[in-house]
């Protein structure tokens, strides 16, 4: 008698619901400078070498936002290293970068950034399953006041956790 197994579909439903994640690099500066209302996973068009460099994790989103112009989303002022191994046909560290997202998701973002004095800002970057992901943050900038009480917040919770583990 032949032993069952597993249907090979069900197989393959197991396996896509995990897909690994890499992660690249995190804009923490991002998560200081604003109040995120909500995020949003976006792909992005790369040329061959700059897919290489974010392997490598050489990646800085520091001061870098994304933008909708004629109905496509940017992603601006981002750098990824030149890859120290590519050849003549090397890609700029700095240049505009197409993000990957539906119309609707598009026009979504475009009219809450247009009503509402929102920024999108990207938080993360990631390998998802080889491809390259973003993470983009609908955020409203901090004043200073905010940024001091979460720095108060942050130094009150270290004190207290200092203290329980001293006892």
């Amino acid at each position: 008698m032949a032993k069952k197994t597993k249907d090979t579909s069900e197989q393959a439903k197991a396996s896509s619901n995990h897909v690994p994640i890499k992660m690249i690099t995190v804009n923490r500066q991002a998560y200081h400078d604003y109040v995120v209302e909500r995020t949003i996973e976006a792909g992005i068009a790369l040329k061959g070498t700059e897919i290489k460099s974010i392997r490598d994790g050489k990646v800085n989103l520091r001061g870098s936002y994304a933008i909708v112009r004629n109905g496509e989303l940017w992603l601006e002022n981002a750098h990824i290293a030149v890859y120290e191994h590519g050849n003549r046909y090397n890609h700029e560290p700095i240049r505009n970068r197409k993000l990957l997202l539906h119309r609707r998701e598009i026009n979504q973002l475009a009219s809450r950034v247009e009503t509402k004095g929102l920024t999108l800002i990207p938080l993360k970057l990631y390998l998802k399953g080889g491809k390259a992901k973003i993470e983009l943050g609908l955020g409203r900038g901090k004043k200073l006041y905010d940024k001091r009480e979460a720095i108060a917040e942050r130094d009150a919770k270290r004190d207290i956790e200092r203290i329980i583990r001293s006892r």
